[in-house]
């Protein structure tokens, strides 16, 4: 924030974790106060994707780069049609934007969508205390007069029930099935619609992103998108080609309640193809006999590490989940064909014999930039083969 006479004088944000540690700065965006669970990313861009991520429900987020809001936003970066992170904390307040496709500053964005943020907040501090002692519960406030009831902030964090057994993913996913066929953004052109598609796919959304689907779409995909609840015979009405599993929020466990005998049912009863991202992962996981755990701060970022065993290639992800699969209760006949060079933790499987397989990282993201993009082509080579037509 630049330095001038009728700056505020007194902070007018807090941010109040359970443990009673308090963070107090500027705020801005929305007034008000949300609870949620608390995370870092650590992407250098793309702050206004991170904010629409349906994965995000339930979290603030915390941006380790400094440099957040410096170039606007703009719909065209939006992966849902409203930011679904219930607040922002960032270390610098946000100049005014400097980018040619800048369409309103950072801070009336958030305030016209009703996402508070904090700034001026020590975030190096902020994420050690996150990745010593896991993603804390937290209580964010912006008040422009800087008055805050700390006792009753603190209070609201402790009793915040946190991500565990909540299923987020019916709060995020469409309330009725669509057609989408945008394809991804190309220089000169934008997004171009996909007018010749080769295979039907069925993609259930959990919490899908937009990127998602026009890579789908880039690869030959005539894409119907299901809501996360749709059964074996929703499914199956659309006489699909390949399945899709998309990312989304919240406990897999939860959401496996109704997704996951939707999903054993298209294996047990059909041969086609069928590809997962995030939770889509943890979804097929489950279907397939294997566990999920909670993990201690998750993977929030695009500088992420992935070995693909079936290569040896390393590839550079964009990552956002705060639950995986234990690989360790993988089952015989399922392959785990990534790993977070990070941690060592699972980052993708899949079923021998059969085309069918799903990654923990989003390789629609382009951090790499392209590393991870050959999946679509993958799925769709798969459907070919099943279908006997060119890919």
């Amino acid at each position: 924030m630049s330095a001038t006479s009728n700056a505020p004088t007194r902070p007018t944000a807090c941010l109040a974790l359970a443990d009673g540690s308090l963070f107090y700065g500027m705020g801005f965006g929305a007034t008000g106060m949300t609870v949620a669970e608390l995370c870092f990313n650590t992407a250098m861009t793309g702050y206004q994707e991170i904010m629409t991520d349906p994965s995000y429900a339930g979290q603030v987020v915390t941006f380790t780069f400094p440099h957040i809001g410096n170039t606007g936003t703009n719909p065209q970066d939006d992966e849902t049609g409203d930011p679904v992170a219930a607040g922002m904390v960032v270390k610098w307040m946000p100049t005014d934007p400097s980018n040619w496709r800048n369409v309103q500053p950072l801070s009336e964005w958030l305030a016209a969508r009703g996402r508070i943020a904090i700034g001026g907040v020590d975030t190096r501090r902020l994420t050690r205390a996150i990745r010593h002692q896991g993603a804390p519960h937290v209580a964010l406030a912006h008040d422009p007069d800087g008055n805050f009831d700390i006792e009753a902030l603190i209070k609201a964090a402790r009793e915040f029930g946190g991500l565990e057994g909540v299923d987020l993913a019916r709060d995020v996913t469409c309330a009725q099935s669509y057609r989408w066929d945008e394809m991804r953004w190309a220089w000169p052109d934008g997004y171009s619609r996909q007018t010749e598609p080769k295979h039907k796919v069925v993609a259930v959304d959990y919490g899908a992103k937009r990127n998602i689907l026009r890579c789908l779409a880039s690869a030959g995909c005539e894409v119907t998108v299901l809501p996360a609840s749709a059964t074996f015979e929703d499914v199956m009405a659309h006489n699909p080609d390949g399945v899709f599993l998309s990312n989304g929020p919240g406990d897999p466990a939860a959401t496996g309640a109704y997704a996951v005998p939707m999903i054993r049912d298209v294996l047990d009863k059909t041969d086609v193809p069928m590809f997962g991202i995030c939770l889509g992962h943890q979804m097929l996981a489950l279907a397939l006999g294997a566990k999920t755990i909670k993990m201690s701060h998750g993977h929030h970022g695009a500088n992420h590490p992935v070995k693909d065993n079936d290569t040896g290639k390393v590839e550079i992800t964009s990552m956002n989940h705060g639950f995986a699969v234990d690989a360790q209760t993988l089952p015989k006949g399922v392959v785990e064909t990534h790993v977070s060079l990070f941690d060592g933790s699972n980052c993708g499987i899949r079923m021998e014999g059969r085309p069918v397989w799903s990654v923990q990282h989003h390789p629609e993201a382009s951090p790499g930039p392209q590393d991870s993009y050959y999946l679509f082509e993958r799925f769709a080579a798969a459907m070919a083969e099943k279908n006997k037509a060119p890919a």
